[in-house]
């Protein structure tokens, strides 16, 4: 908890109004790769507490559109829309595809990580499937020049998944931003135009 409260992002994140230290993840990712543009559409995959839907929202302007998905609950945030569920629901696709109207995904963003166990073989197993569940969403409702963007960490299946990924977009590169902590195994994938 002390590293937690003692930890500069965490410190920067409260005095500039970001929901959590995430939100840097994405802010240095954009900066180098321009994945987030103003007026395109966006669509946050477990989306709680909010940090990356607000840099969105910010960037993509009035003429964009947010849409954050996740199980927990969201605190409003100004430019993004929120739907509290299961992403892999039909009922929740129905109120995503309600919300786009005749709009196209440009982006789809997931900073999903399961409720650690503190069992390795467990909880990686169980973070690998979430970056699945989130690939197939990309695949099934991004536009072809859209781009994906996706947690994940290094360990059991994370060759494989780098691999899928190739498999489906023309261009993945990995991401590991300063903002991430050292410790982290985490990495990012970034993919961009459908195959």
């Amino acid at each position: 908890m002390s590293e937690h409260v003692n930890d500069s992002y965490v410190q920067r994140a409260h005095k500039e109004g970001y929901r959590s230290r995430a939100a840097y993840k994405l802010l240095e990712i954009d900066a180098r790769d321009h994945i987030l543009k103003s007026g395109m559409v966006v669509v946050d995959l477990g989306a709680t507490p909010g940090g990356w839907s607000q840099v969105a929202a910010s960037k993509v302007g009035g003429g964009g559109k947010v849409i954050a998905v996740d199980l927990l609950p969201l605190h409003p945030i100004n430019g993004v829309e929120f739907i509290q569920g299961d992403f892999c629901d039909d009922s929740v696709l129905a109120q995503i595809e309600n919300k786009l109207g005749s709009k196209k995904i440009g982006l789809v963003i997931s900073d999903m990580s399961p409720n650690i166990s503190g069992i390795n073989m467990t909880d990686q197993a169980r973070a690998m499937h979430l970056a699945e569940l989130a690939l197939d969403f990309s695949l099934l409702h991004l536009q072809s020049s859209g781009a994906f963007l996706v947690k994940v960490f290094q360990g059991a299946g994370f060759e494989e998944y780098i691999k899928l990924m190739r498999s489906y977009y023309a261009r993945v590169v990995t991401r590991k931003p300063d903002s991430s902590r050292d410790r982290s195994n985490e990495l990012y994938l970034l993919g961009t135009f459908k195959i």
